[in-house]
């Protein structure tokens, strides 16, 4: 049970440091293979987007401008990625090494969260970093897609990297498909952790709890219960937050799942209140 390549997403912003940080954390403890990714904005499908049907030429300076800015921000994600491969030892690759842990760079040019999900599939794991600016906000479309396109967990990274993560693990339950895919993706990380509780916020959700414990304990994980009462006008989310809070966890473990309209389908309900509040690395699978 490990992973074998991590894909870092590397946009360049306030989020792309704690995401870095965590996926080489994370390559050297599995041994696996990291990839920076950093995807380019293409200045002229934007601007012809923006005035699509005026039939205006396309403003070769806007152009040319947005390029340059472009082109800066992939030199400040390059540069902050071989940074922290330098702090952590990890040797830089122009491809794939077949003795890992090893890292390479790669960068496209369009749609960030379209690139961003289909590179995702052919990783086992998927590292995007969140800051408490943009958290609910439009940067969330490059989440919702990794996570129902890709087919492959996320990990969601704070923008400043805790001291410790996977240590002691919290792991939302409530009987959800999501929730059985998040189970069976993070068994790498289950299986390095210390301790690992399973959190159940409904008494229905409960009823699967001692199958859950007997498929760890098939893998080697011992785990406990903790079974929280629903408390009316306190969210599900907020309730699973206090009590990943509460036994000290370091990182959550959760199904991503909501309702609708399309833009709650990832980010309704429980998942919505955690992405905004918690300072928690996540581990989401949809």
């Amino acid at each position: 049970m490990t992973y074998k390549a991590i894909l870092a997403a590397v946009s360049g912003g306030t989020a792309s440091a704690g995401a870095v940080e965590i996926a080489c954390r994370l390559a050297q403890r599995f041994n696996a293979h990291l990839e920076g990714f950093h995807v380019r904005i293409d200045p002229v499908q934007i601007i012809a987007s923006s005035i699509d049907g005026v039939g205006m030429p396309l403003p070769t300076e806007w152009i040319d401008e947005m390029t340059a800015d472009a082109a800066a921000t992939a030199a400040k994600s390059k540069d902050l990625f071989k940074a922290a491969l330098a702090r952590h030892d990890l040797a830089a690759k122009e491809r794939a090494a077949k003795a890992p842990p090893a890292a390479t760079w790669r960068e496209e040019i369009g749609s960030a969260s379209d690139l961003l999900a289909r590179r995702a599939r052919f990783f086992d794991l998927t590292v995007l970093g969140r800051s408490e600016r943009v958290a609910g906000s439009s940067y969330t479309d490059a989440i919702e897609q990794v996570l129902i396109q890709s087919g492959r967990p996320v990990l969601l990274a704070p923008a400043a990297a805790p001291k410790v993560i996977g240590q002691t693990i919290a792991m939302g339950w409530n009987g959800s498909t999501e929730a059985v895919r998040a189970l069976g993706a993070t068994l790498p990380l289950l299986s390095a952790a210390r301790t690992v509780t399973v959190v159940t916020v409904d008494a229905r959700a409960e009823q699967d709890v001692t199958s859950v414990m007997e498929y760890l304990a098939w893998h080697g994980i011992t785990a406990s219960h903790r079974g929280v009462s629903p408390v009316s006008g306190v969210g599900a989310g907020e309730q699973l937050l206090a009590t990943a809070r509460d036994i000290e966890a370091d990182l959550l473990v959760m199904g991503g799942y909501g309702r609708a309209p399309w833009r709650e389908v990832v980010f309704g309900g429980a998942t919505r209140q955690i992405l905004q509040s918690s300072i928690l690395p996540i581990v989401m699978a949809h």
